[in-house]
């Protein structure tokens, strides 16, 4: 008598590897979550498919973050990245699904087309894409009318300002007033934030903490100020000693 074996055809649609493998290059790391989490569900493995997904977001997260912390000097060829993290996608699908796939197709089981694997490639480069851009452009927005810095001499004494503000020319005048009288010298490096304010230079000075009540040490600033307003006749020179950051203004020389 003849047994016979009832093997059931799946009813679910899958994602090949080299759909993914694919799905991934083009897409990105959440292309290559949304696919590989498809799969999991097809297989009825729905905690597998959900941990997917934050491992996906979090990668996505790591990668792209991280190039925006490559230096500018160091060259990595534009396909490096998306190769590495493909291959590593191809060999999780092929460690975690490979037999389960195997098993799908061995059984009659249906595949996602390759006309919607590359949509969502497209969908999942979108996504990755989009609020980079938007980082990019709002960081550009910001250098522009953010604080720039300038440094001067071997110490690099260095001058903040906004552009927006005061003008470079003039940060190079008052940095000329600061070596003439050698309050940027060649022993301590001195930090500095300039602001017009009208026809005023107010120049913030990092100091050490208690200095406002040392009247002995207080003393060079105020013969440096005297000094700097020497070389600057048509603008008003105010000194504010700061502690830690602009804000905490300990002591206003005018």
């Amino acid at each position: 008598m003849e047994q016979t074996i009832d093997i059931q055809t799946p009813t679910g649609k899958i994602y090949k590897d080299r759909a993914i493998w694919v799905g991934t290059f083009l897409g990105g790391p959440l292309a290559a979550g949304y696919l590989i989490a498809e799969n999991f569900k097809a297989f009825n493995e729905f905690n597998k498919a959900k941990k997917t997904w934050i491992y996906a977001i979090i990668v996505t997260v790591v990668v792209f973050g991280g190039v925006f912390l490559i230096p500018d000097n160091v060259k990595i060829p534009n396909q490096i990245i998306p190769l590495i993290y493909t291959a590593i996608a191809y060999y999780l699908v092929q460690h975690f699904q490979g037999q389960n796939i195997s098993a799908h197709l061995d059984s009659g089981g249906k595949l996602f087309s390759w006309w919607r694997t590359i949509a969502v490639s497209l969908i999942g480069l979108a996504i990755t894409i989009i609020p980079i851009l938007g980082f990019a452009l709002l960081s550009n927005e910001t250098s522009n009318i953010g604080a720039d810095t300038k440094t001067y001499g071997i110490m690099k004494h260095e001058i903040a300002f906004d552009k927006n503000n005061i003008s470079e020319r003039e940060v190079n005048k008052i940095a000329d007033g600061f070596i003439k009288t050698t309050f940027f010298d060649e022993a301590v490096t001195k930090f500095v934030y300039a602001k017009k304010v009208n026809k005023n230079y107010e120049l913030s000075i990092s100091v050490v903490d208690g200095l406002a009540f040392d009247s002995q040490a207080l003393q060079p600033f105020l013969d440096l100020r005297t000094g700097l307003q020497t070389l600057f006749p048509n603008n008003k020179i105010i000194f504010k000693l700061v502690v830690d950051n602009l804000d905490n203004v300990v002591k206003t020389i005018e």
